[in-house]
């Protein structure tokens, strides 16, 4: 007799937590497939250390094969699932199709960037949600700062060194308070003009930085933001972007060269796509975690609306503390759906949140104590030392040399631009020349792959700018760098070389108007 298989879609915190225990239970007695773009798990919450130059990028990777020897890794994106020949039809890294059957499947892709109908914010923005983006905003930082030094114009020199940041939640507001310090620790080095200094911009359409948080953790940020010279300004957002800059809702434009895009998140398209009942872009399910009507189907993590039984008639909210625990609570009911133990019913009591602010500084509430300063900043490295499944010797020995020695701020050249659209339902991958965003054909003649996968979506995070629903998202014009309506594969734009060692990484050059610099 055959052993039942069960296929994981995504490597996430609800994924790779769901395989982790899978492979404990089962003992043999499955076959745990994993289907997932990367071989490794993304620790997301140091991402910001990464962009900041602290952490060296496979720090915050952990490795699946090394850490889940009893699953079985396939490299490839999830394109169509059929729910009734309970099939996954997928597409390898190289372009090759692939098929894999399940007994049981789990659907945990995640989440992508949220788009919001803004002009121009698809063009000349980038998200904060996979390696390669983290890995292009520390190369561009750092080229807007050796490029700003360089010059003798005091304006050019402002508005490379003028950095904005759009959504105040966990992300945006690390981004910002690591980015001041790591472009203050530049310019230490190799001056400004006389009276200028690096500027970054923290905004959001909400009333007080991380508007989800206790308002004396958000104080707490606030203060430490404002301190180290940051510009927050609360009830603000981006009303047009341009590569010369951005219009900000209050009319006041700011020249800048640098828009970081965290306004929330939308879950992975993938879900939609299943023709399910849906809640703002997530799968409904039970409280055990299963679909309704398809009881071999589970799904958690951002891509699952789960029900709050803490708070009826409300769901989780889409946080990796709640992801992990959703792939514990998951692995136990599937190995309870083949008559190994009990179901169990998702519930969860928050232990606290921590906010990493840079340097000493940090927001944190560990069991519902609120601290700051060092006495945060402690907790919080240590809970992050405690979360992440792997890697732990490494991180603790960069956090170590990142306090007796100076950051080495040099352009890798890695990523470009247009390799980390803004619009790409595909975030940890960074794309290629020649290489389609996700709409190549599926295996049988299937055809494409579909369509909303790369098409704006989902629920616009709480308290984030614009506020309106996916639908009225944009989504007919073809970002610059992306496949056009016919499928046609990504390519550089014409006016961008192609990648190459000897090729700094920079942004996507528009067509329709002069050049004027290194945007």
């Amino acid at each position: 007799m055959s052993r039942p298989r069960i296929v994981i879609v995504g490597a996430g915190f609800a994924g790779y937590r769901t395989a982790q225990i899978l492979s404990r239970t089962a003992r043999g007695r499955a076959e745990i497939v994993m289907l997932n773009p990367t071989d490794y798990f993304l620790y997301l919450p140091l991402l910001p250390q990464v962009a900041a130059g602290i952490l060296e990028p496979r720090r915050v990777t952990v490795s699946l094969s090394g850490t889940l020897p009893e699953v079985k890794l396939v490299l490839g994106e999830a394109g169509r699932i059929d729910l009734d020949a309970r099939q996954v039809h997928y597409t390898g890294p190289e372009g090759e199709g692939g098929t894999l059957s399940y007994d049981r499947l789990v659907l945990a892709a995640g989440s992508v960037n949220k788009l919001l109908p803004i002009p121009g914010v698809a063009e000349h923005a980038h998200g904060f949600r996979g390696l390669p983006e983290a890995l292009y905003l520390r190369d561009h930082v750092t080229r807007q700062v050796e490029l700003a030094a360089a010059t003798d114009d005091p304006k050019r020199c402002a508005s490379r060194c003028t950095f904005v940041v759009v959504g105040a939640g966990y992300t945006g507001t690390e981004v910002a308070a690591h980015g001041q310090l790591f472009t203050d620790a530049q310019v230490a080095k190799q001056p400004l003009r006389t009276g200028m200094r690096p500027r970054w911009i923290l905004l959001d359409i909400a009333e007080r930085v991380l508007p989800e948080l206790d308002e004396r953790l958000s104080r707490t940020a606030d203060a430490v933001l404002r301190e180290r010279g940051v510009d927050v300004r609360m009830g603000t957002s981006v009303k047009e972007a341009t590569s010369d800059g951005v219009l900000l809702t209050d009319g006041e434009f700011v020249d800048t060269r640098t828009l970081v895009w965290c306004v929330g998140v939308r879950p992975d398209p993938l879900a939609e796509s299943l023709g399910l009942p849906m809640e703002r872009g997530r799968l409904l399910v039970d409280p055990h975690l299963q679909v309704p009507g398809r009881p071999e189907v589970f799904a958690c993590g951002d891509a699952a609306a789960v029900p709050d039984l803490e708070n009826p008639g409300s769901y989780t909210p889409m946080t990796a503390q709640h992801a992990w625990r959703q792939g514990k609570v998951c692995a136990h009911n599937i190995a309870a759906s083949f008559g190994d133990g009990e179901r169990q019913a998702y519930r969860h009591k928050d232990l606290g949140f921590v906010v990493d602010l840079g340097g000493a500084k940090a927001a944190a509430n560990p069991l519902g104590v609120n601290l700051s300063g060092v006495a945060a900043g402690a907790v919080t490295r240590g809970y992050h030392l405690a979360a992440m499944p792997g890697n732990r010797v490494r991180v603790a020995a960069d956090w170590l040399l990142d306090a007796v020695l100076p950051r080495q701020a040099v352009q890798l050249g890695l990523v470009r631009s247009w390799s980390v659209p803004l619009d790409t339902a595909s975030p940890e991958v960074a794309r290629v020349p020649g290489r389609p965003l996700g709409d190549t054909p599926s295996p049988g003649g299937a055809g494409p792959a579909d369509p909303a996968r790369n098409q704006p979506g989902g629920e616009p995070a709480k308290n984030q700018p614009g506020g309106e629903p996916a639908r009225n998202q944009p989504g007919d014009e073809t970002a610059k760098g992306s496949p056009d309506a016919g499928g046609k594969p990504l390519a550089p734009p014409p006016c961008q070389p192609e990648p190459g060692p000897d090729v700094a990484p920079g942004p996507v050059r528009r067509t329709d108007r002069p050049s004027q610099g290194d945007a």
